[in-house]
């Protein structure tokens, strides 16, 4: 059930993963005592980069799209998860109103909307599926590659609520990332809408997590005693930043310079012969867009016009004027000879599963969210909650439990993320 994976594995990632199992009645105190202070995000998926001396997020996503990609075995801990979500928002709860992204002609996309559907109906709830797109004006049933359909509806406003014909729901899950803005119909509504419309990526930026990240990594890295580098990305931002009228490229040229340098000192501290790079992506969005790999301050200062296009509009038309400058981790894990980095994926407080992305035309210093990537869902055989301090750090569960730890993490940083920008 679990495809072939190879790790280029290296002391220090070995000695991170000991201390993480040797800590971990230490490490699910913490956890317990930081969902006491902070309330997660109803859900969200976090891409690792495992570079075999650091093991870090290089992006938190607030609506994960590819529960259709999880092993099938952990459904039942995702219906135990989204009960304990629910309760804590609307404990009544009996119908949930789904508003999905305006992809219909993504039909894989479409088969994530019909498994998050399955695990709330598993969960108790009455679901049906409300869509954004003004063409849908009834009861529409899309055929998915699977064999099944699913059915979108037209949404409608009463007042400041959310309904479809004869469905008033407690609760409106959006799996809606919001790039394109929040529609008037979403604005000003009583019913409990998660995660909440400031999460979207109208109003969302990566920095902003990833300084909440650094907080918490730190404190995280303090409880074991190590680096919190081996589990942090340097970032930082600038803002102000056109690509076409290439206006901001001496800030970027300055922030990817200072962040090679940070790196470069960290290499040698750990005797790290790879050449460090930094990602250069947009501050706001997803789906891998207005993202480039470089390894010289220079290559963001003489961008030809393909490159200035590429990084100048990302998802749904949004034009990329802020701009988020991340240490890049490599990916020394592979599936078949092709580069592969794991995804896990939270519902609550839970890690509920993951899968590994994989991409047989980028290399390891590289961007697998890309056209041609492929998910190899069955990758997770275990939880990423049941380590076993007999065997070695490297075994699958150990390395899982490694995983959701730092997605956790991450997890965390995005709770406390969203709490600041609610204030």
């Amino acid at each position: 059930m679990v495809p072939h994976l190879v790790t280029a594995l290296k002391g220090p990632l070995l000695d991170l993963e000991h201390r993480i199992l040797n800590a971990q009645p230490i490490i699910e105190h913490w956890f317990r005592t930081q969902w006491q202070e902070h309330t997660p995000p109803f859900y969200s998926s976090v891409d690792l980069r495992n570079a075999g001396f650091k093991l870090a997020p290089v992006d938190t996503n607030l609506f994960p799209g590819g529960f259709n990609n999880l092993n099938p075995v952990f459904l039942p801990l995702c219906v135990q998860a989204v009960q304990s979500a629910v309760e804590k928002v609307c404990p009544e709860a009996r119908g949930i109103l789904l508003v999905p992204e305006n992809h219909t002609r993504n039909l894989f996309y479409l088969q994530n909307v019909a498994q998050l559907a399955l695990i709330l109906k598993q969960a108790g709830m009455k679901v049906r599926i409300g869509s954004l797109l003004p063409e849908i004006t009834q009861p529409t049933a899309l055929q998915l590659p699977n064999g099944s359909t699913l059915k979108l509806e037209p949404l409608q406003r009463r007042g400041h609520r959310l309904a479809l014909d004869d469905f008033d729901p407690c609760v409106v899950l959006l799996n809606n990332d919001l790039s394109a803005g929040v529609p008037d119909i979403l604005q000003d509504l009583e019913q409990t809408v998660l995660p909440p419309l400031f999460a979207g990526w109208t109003t969302r930026r990566k920095s902003r997590h990833f300084a909440a990240y650094d907080r918490i990594a730190g404190q995280f890295a303090t409880l074991l005693n190590i680096d919190p580098w081996l589990i942090n990305p340097y970032f930082a931002a600038c803002g102000k930043v056109d690509f076409q009228q290439r206006n901001g490229e001496d800030c970027l040229a300055h922030q990817v310079d200072t962040i090679l340098q940070k790196t470069r000192a960290k290499y040698a501290d750990y005797g790290v012969k790879e050449e460090p790079f930094v990602i250069v992506k947009a501050d706001a969005g997803t789906y891998g867009m207005g993202i480039m790999s470089v390894k010289d301050a220079s290559e963001v200062q003489h961008l030809n016009r393909k490159q200035r296009n590429k990084m100048a509009v990302v998802k749904d038309g949004l034009e990329v004027s802020e701009v988020l400058v991340q240490e890049g981790v490599y990916t020394f894990e592979n599936i078949n000879d092709a580069v592969a980095e794991p995804v896990v994926y939270m519902i609550d407080r839970y890690v509920v599963g993951g899968f590994y992305r994989v991409h047989t035309e980028r290399g390891v210093d590289e961007n697998l969210n890309a056209p041609g990537m492929q998910f190899e869902p069955l990758a997770f055989e275990t939880s990423c909650t049941l380590p076993n301090q007999d065997y070695a750090p490297d075994d699958m569960p150990n390395r899982f439990y490694a995983y959701g730890v730092v997605a956790r993490l991450a997890l965390l940083a995005a709770a406390v993320e969203l709490e600041e920008m609610s204030t």
